[in-house]
C-alpha cells in the first residue's frame, strides 16, 4: 500500500444483513433454535420469513406454542425497514419445499439466505425396532426436504452477493445417538452431501455449510438429566438455543464469505466420553 492510499477500514457494521432476506424453517416455538436464530438474523438487519408446522409440536411433550407470540418476538428485533412474514407447511409433502420458497420469494421479491432448521422428533428407535415407515418419514423430513429446499433456493437465486444455505446435522459424526437410528441416518446424509452441493452452487455465488448445534436445551432438559451429563460440559452449563444461533448468524454474513462446504460443530467442548468427575 502506498503512502497516498487510505488505510483499509476494518470496523464491523452493526447490521451486516441489512437488505437481505432469510428463510428459516422450523420456527414454531420460542424455546427452539429456529426462534433464536430468526431473532438474531432480524437483529442483524435481515427481513425474515418464518416456516412453521405446529402439528409436530402438538405431538411432543412440550406442546405447541403461540405462533403470534413467536412472530412478535422476531418483529421486536427487526431493524428499520425490515419485515417478517410466515407460512405453515408440512415438509413431508414432496411439493412443499418448492411451494415454500415460492411463497417467500413472492413475499419479499427474493431470498438470500436459507437455513433448514426443521427436524422430525420421535418416531425412531434402535436397530431391531425400526420400521420402513419410520425410516422413510425421517428421510422425508430430515434429509429430502432440506435438499429440495436448497434446490428450490438455487433455482431462484439471481447471483446477487450473499447467497447462503445452512443445513443442520446432529453430531452423529462425533458420537452415537442411542435409539435414533432413523434420525441419525438422515442427518448424516445432509452432512455427507454438503461439500457436493457447495461445489455445484459455488458458480452461482451460493455458499453451503452444515452446522451441528450440539446438545441444546430446547425445553426437554430435566434436573435429573443435567446431573447425569454435567461432567461432560467444561463450561458448567448445557447448550442454549442462542449458542448455535450466534454461529449461524455470523456464518451467513459476508464475514464468512470464504467458508463453504464445511460441517461446523458448536458444542461448548461437550465431551461425550468424559467419565463422571473427570
Amino acid at each position: 500500500m502506498s503512502e497516498s492510499e487510505p488505510p483499509e477500514k476494518l470496523a464491523r457494521t452493526s447490521l451486516p444483513l441489512r437488505g437481505r432476506v432469510a428463510l428459516v424453517t422450523g420456527v414454531s416455538r420460542r424455546g427452539g433454535i429456529g426462534y433464536a436464530l430468526a431473532r438474531r438474523l432480524a437483529a442483524y438487519g435481515a427481513s425474515v420469513f418464518l416456516h412453521h408446522f405446529a402439528p409436530h409440536d402438538r405431538d411432543q411433550e412440550w406442546g405447541a406454542d403461540d405462533l403470534e407470540a413467536v412472530r412478535d418476538g422476531v418483529r421486536a428485533q427487526l431493524a428499520e425497514g425490515a419485515t417478517v412474514a410466515d407460512a405453515h407447511a408440512d415438509l413431508t409433502d414432496p411439493d412443499a419445499p418448492e411451494e415454500l420458497l415460492e411463497t417467500a420469494a413472492r413475499e419479499f421479491g427474493h431470498v438470500d439466505i436459507l437455513v433448514c432448521n426443521h427436524a422430525l422428533t420421535g418416531e425412531d428407535g434402535p436397530l431391531g425396532a425400526l420400521t420402513a415407515a419410520e425410516l422413510d418419514r425421517h428421510w422425508a423430513v430430515d434429509a429430502r426436504s432440506p435438499i429440495l429446499l436448497a434446490q428450490a433456493f438455487a433455482g431462484r437465486h439471481d447471483g446477487r452477493p450473499g447467497g447462503s444455505v445452512v443445513f443442520m446435522t446432529s453430531g452423529q459424526h462425533l458420537g452415537p445417538l442411542p435409539g435414533e437410528v432413523a434420525y441419525g441416518a438422515a442427518k448424516a446424509a445432509l452432512a455427507g452431501v454438503t461439500v457436493t452441493l457447495a461445489d455445484q452452487l459455488a458458480d452461482r455465488g451460493i455458499r453451503v455449510n452444515t452446522v451441528n448445534p450440539g446438545p441444546v436445551d430446547s425445553g426437554y432438559l430435566t434436573e435429573e438429566m443435567w446431573r447425569m451429563v454435567e461432567p461432560m460440559f467444561p463450561f458448567g452449563r448445557f447448550g442454549e438455543p442462542d449458542d448455535p444461533a450466534r454461529l449461524i448468524s455470523w456464518l451467513v454474513t459476508d464475514e464468512a464469505r470464504w467458508i463453504t462446504g464445511q460441517v461446523l460443530d458448536t458444542e461448548g467442548g461437550f465431551g461425550r466420553w468424559r467419565p463422571r468427575g473427570g
